[in-house]
Formats: structure tokens, C-alpha cells, sequence
């Protein structure tokens, strides 16, 4: 596989990727380009999550002999270890967005490797494009590789321009074992069955496949006593209780995991995997103006690719719960994100980078031209486009602030009327999940949250919310409506809004009970009219979280 990769970079500028899971494309691709004569500079390693990115750079540097940090290092969202002399930097795909965004050039960056992009992530396929722009306009030089074991390598070869390279790599035999689940059962008591089998069945470690935290944790009640260490690994999880999951160990363990362990980890001692073909995805809705959760079964790339998890050190075991005759009916690949998501921050980092129009990027597949002007609407309403689209001020703050949009236009707002610290931590709880806990109720995760001290915690605490200093909230950010939403004491049980006047006599206000809801912030309604105020509590609705949901079922 290397030597046919290395050639085909020597004479053109991208190449597609396919190997089986196992073959080394995560942590042998990048250390084979670094004494490449086209490559002076650095490369950059795209991962699809947090813990997959630094146990990758972790892995890659231990295969070099070299400290974390050094050769190797690696950029997530909270957490980074890379130094000057870091040749090889592994990072997640959100954190590329920005850097490519703030250098198109990409400065000092020799290649650029997107792993998983069978993922289809919104964050891969813009960075996609946006590397694809900027070798065409700025770097005929940069080499950009799309890797995975389960694409679809014609479609990506055409987008790239560049050959497909096949390689059947070394995975180790792979027993499939399909033995189904009754309709009836709920999924944790055949998950917990499927589970005892395989530990008295089989030797080695098994990792369990559920689709999301709640499954996992009442999987866990069912497993209790069972002979084997029972470990969680999600992304709410603190690294410390993450690191656990993947250490060695010198006792049989049982990982409960969600999606996170599909791609791109190697879990020393793992070689059975129970697979309930179950994920969790978010769904945008946008006659309702939210994303939500909905269960669904696994595409056939992602049941290969958790199956692959076995075979990766030596031969392994896929238990599957259901019929192997079913595995047809699965869909092909997971849907690409960009057809389903909001795009309003695609929309704006797009106006960011000089297209008025996403179109003209080149796309694997193309943004809903609904989707697209639903988001622009509401860009719009927000002060960040102007009626040509182009960014406004406001709207290059928005986006300079590491959450979505409504977020970000929330606690500038905030900011600028003196309530940052109280926007900042409704934003932190709303964006990253299982702070302070899963409560529906913010102020109970808040309330955990200052009293957690794990790295993770601690992390969120030191980061500084923009502060509106005494005599400065002119100088920041003026939006057009004064619009604000933000979070705040309540009572148990009863949603609050922050309200402020404006000319337009439009407020806006944070459900707070609801925090998997993130993009309900910004929602507006007409509250009251009158001159520009300081934020001011008001019980605006006495609905509880589940009489809201039902509204919003009915509409």
C-alpha cells in the first residue's frame, strides 16, 4: 500500500485511500510522507473526534520512539500537545475548519490526510472543499489524501481528481456470528444476554456497540457481577475515565461504548465485539427549527467498521444483533451530514471565506439549496449576513467564537449588556454534553458542574467568556434587534426568559430545561416594547420540559 501511495504522491498532488480496518492507514501514512523530497513542512492528520485524534497521535509517537508533544502532537477542542518542531500533528476536523479559515494558504503545511471521511461529517466534507479551493487557488504544491477502509472510492476520486489506491491490508480472520434479538426486548436486556454469551463462550476483552450514554448505563446495571472489568467510554466521559477504557489491563474487560470507538482506535486485548447495529444521530428538523436525536440502524460501512475492531491484533469475533439476511437491507453508508443538518455555520464560514454562495465549492454532495436559504434567513435575522451576504462585523465575531451560531450571538449579545459569565456557562452546558451530568435541568448541571473537579470540569472553568468591561459594552457588539438569550436562575419546573427591549419590540429567550435543544436559542418572540434595558428575569412560560415537547410534536 505505501510504496503505491508514495509514488502516486511523488507525481501528482492527491490520492483516495481504501483499506480494511487494521492496515495501518491512521498511524502509518503520515511517518512514510515526513522524508518525502515534496514534503518540508508539516502534516496534518484529520480525525473525526476527540479521543480518536489524540490516541492516534499517542500511537503514532510511540511507534516512532519519540514524547507526545515533540515529532508527534495533537489539537482537539480543550486540549493540545504540539510544540514548534511538530512534523505530524493529528487534529480534529472542526479544529481544521478554523485553521484552514484563518490561513488558507496553509503556511508551513505540506500534505493534508482525511481519515474516516467515509464518515461524511459536515465538518470533513467542508474541509474538503475548502482544501480543494485553496490547492487550486493558492498550493498546486499541497497533497491532500482521503482515507478509510469503507468509502466510496470511485466518487471520491472524481471530487479529488486522483487514483484509487486498493489495499487488502493485514486485518486478522474475522468471525461473524449473527444471533438476532427478539422485536419485543427492550435493547439493554439482549445487549447485557449477548454480552454473558460472549464472555463464556470466548477468551479476550469484548467491546460493546449501543447507540447512546442512557443504553450504556442501564446495560451496565444488567452486567453487574459479571467476571470482567466493566468499563463506559463516551464523549462526555473526562480523558482520565476515557484512557481508562483503552489502557492495557491484566483483567478481562467489558467496554460499553457508543460510536466513538468505530474508527480510527486500536484497544489493546479487544477481540470479540458485540454490536446492538443501533446509533444515535442528530436530526435537524426544520419545520420545527431543532435538531434531534433519533435511534437508527447502523449502514453497512459502520457495522464493517465496528466488526473490524476485533480483528485488528489478532482473530477475532463480531456478534451481531440480527439476521444475517438483514445486513442487505442496511443502508450502503451513513447519510451525509451536509444534507441534514443546520448550515447556518457552513453558510457563514462559507461568506467568510469569500463565497457568497456554497455552490461554487466543490462538494461531494451538494448543500440543499432549502437548507441553504433557511440558513441564510436566519443569519440575517441575526446580524451576521447583509443582504448580500456578506459577513457584517457582527458576523465575523459570531464566528470567530467556537460555537454555533445562535450560541455565539448569545453571549456577544450578552457580553455587551454586562451578563457574559452567566451567557458563557449557558453555552458551555449547552454545547458540550455531560457537564456537570445528564439532567434535563440546567441549573442542576450547572450547579454539579462547580463542584466537579475532573480535567475536563476544570477545563471548561478556566475558559474566559468575552467580558464587557465598564464603559466598553458600545465598543462591542451592537446587533441589530438586541436580541439575547441566555440562561439564569429558575425555579424547578418553570422555563424563564431573559428579556430586552428594543425598537422592533423583539426579545428573545433560552429554554432551560431542554439543553440537547441547543438550536431553540434564538428563538424570538415579541415580548414587549420599549427602550434598550438591562436583562431583566421574567417566568414567561409555566410549561414544564414535557408539555413543551408535546407542543412541538403537534406543530
Amino acid at each position: 500500500m505505501l510504496p503505491d501511495l508514495l509514488a502516486t504522491l511523488g507525481v501528482g498532488p492527491n490520492a483516495v485511500l481504501v483499506a480494511p480496518p487494521g492496515a495501518g492507514k491512521t498511524t502509518a501514512v503520515a511517518p512514510a510522507l515526513l522524508d518525502q523530497p515534496w514534503c518540508t513542512g508539516q502534516i496534518l492528520l484529520l480525525s473525526p473526534r476527540r479521543l480518536a485524534a489524540r490516541a492516534a497521535a499517542e500511537r503514532i509517537a510511540d511507534q516512532l520512539n519519540t514524547p507526545i508533544g515533540a515529532l508527534v502532537g495533537y489539537a482537539t477542542r480543550m486540549e493540545s500537545r504540539h510544540s514548534a518542531g511538530t512534523r505530524i500533528l493529528v487534529l480534529t476536523e472542526g479544529i481544521f475548519r478554523n485553521r484552514i479559515q484563518a490561513d488558507p494558504e496553509l503556511a508551513g503545511v505540506s500534505a493534508v490526510l482525511f481519515d474516516e471521511v467515509h464518515e461524511r461529517s459536515l465538518d470533513s466534507d467542508f474541509g474538503l472543499a475548502l482544501a480543494l479551493d485553496a490547492q487550486a487557488g493558492l498550493r498546486p504544491d499541497l497533497r491532500l489524501v482521503a482515507m478509510s477502509a469503507t468509502l466510496d472510492g470511485a466518487r471520491f476520486a472524481r471530487l479529488l481528481s486522483a487514483p484509487v489506491i486498493e489495499s487488502q491490508g493485514r486485518i486478522f480472520p474475522l468471525e461473524l456470528r449473527h444471533i438476532g434479538r427478539r422485536a419485543e426486548a427492550r435493547i439493554e436486556d439482549e445487549m447485557a444476554a449477548a454480552i454473558r454469551r460472549a464472555l463464556s463462550e470466548e477468551q479476550g476483552d469484548i467491546l460493546a456497540f449501543l447507540p447512546g450514554v442512557g443504553e450504556i448505563e442501564r446495560t451496565a446495571e444488567r452486567l453487574d457481577g459479571i467476571p470482567a472489568q466493566l468499563h463506559r467510554l463516551h464523549g462526555s466521559l473526562d480523558p482520565a475515565d476515557q484512557q481508562a477504557a483503552l489502557r492495557k489491563s491484566g483483567n478481562r474487560k467489558v467496554i460499553l461504548a457508543t460510536a466513538i470507538a468505530e474508527t480510527s482506535l486500536t484497544i489493546d486485548g479487544v477481540r470479540i465485539i458485540v454490536d446492538s447495529g443501533l446509533a444515535r444521530r442528530a436530526r435537524y428538523d426544520r419545520a420545527a427549527g431543532v435538531a434531534r436525536l433519533v435511534t437508527e440502524r447502523v449502514s453497512q460501512a459502520a457495522a464493517t467498521q465496528r466488526a473490524g475492531r476485533a480483528a485488528r491484533q489478532r482473530p477475532g469475533i463480531a456478534y451481531r444483533l440480527w439476521e444475517e439476511a438483514a445486513t442487505a437491507g442496511l443502508p450502503p453508508y451513513d447519510p451525509p451530514e451536509i444534507l441534514e443538518a443546520d448550515l447556518s455555520p457552513l453558510l457563514l464560514d462559507c461568506a467568510l471565506w469569500g463565497v457568497t454562495d456554497p455552490m461554487q465549492l466543490a462538494w461531494l454532495d451538494p448543500p440543499p439549496a432549502a437548507a441553504l436559504a433557511e440558513a441564510r434567513a436566519r443569519l440575517t435575522t441575526l446580524g451576521a449576513l447583509d443582504g448580500d451576504g456578506r459577513p457584517t462585523a457582527h458576523g465575523r465575531a459570531v464566528a470567530g467564537l467556537p460555537l454555533p451560531p445562535r450560541l455565539a450571538h448569545m453571549l456577544l449579545t450578552a457580553a455587551a449588556s454586562g451578563a457574559a459569565p452567566l451567557a458563557a456557562e449557558a453555552a458551555m452546558l449547552l454545547s458540550e454534553r455531560g457537564l456537570g451530568g445528564q439532567d434535563a435541568d440546567l441549573e442542576a448541571r450547572r450547579t454539579r458542574w462547580r463542584r466537579e473537579r475532573g480535567p475536563r470540569a476544570s477545563g471548561w472553568k478556566k475558559w474566559p467568556p468575552p467580558q464587557a468591561k465598564p464603559g466598553q459594552s458600545e465598543t462591542l457588539i451592537s446587533p441589530p434587534s438586541s436580541r439575547l438569550a441566555f440562561l439564569t436562575d429558575w425555579p424547578s419546573g418553570v422555563m424563564h426568559a431573559a428579556k430586552i427591549g428594543s425598537a422592533s419590540g423583539v426579545g428573545a429567550f433560552a429554554l432551560t430545561r431542554l439543553p440537547h435543544w441547543p438550536a431553540l436559542i434564538g428563538w424570538q418572540l415579541p415580548i414587549f416594547k420599549g427602550p434598550h434595558r438591562a436583562p431583566e428575569l421574567c417566568p414567561l412560560f409555566q410549561l414544564t420540559a414535557r408539555r413543551w415537547t408535546r407542543f412541538l410534536r403537534m406543530r
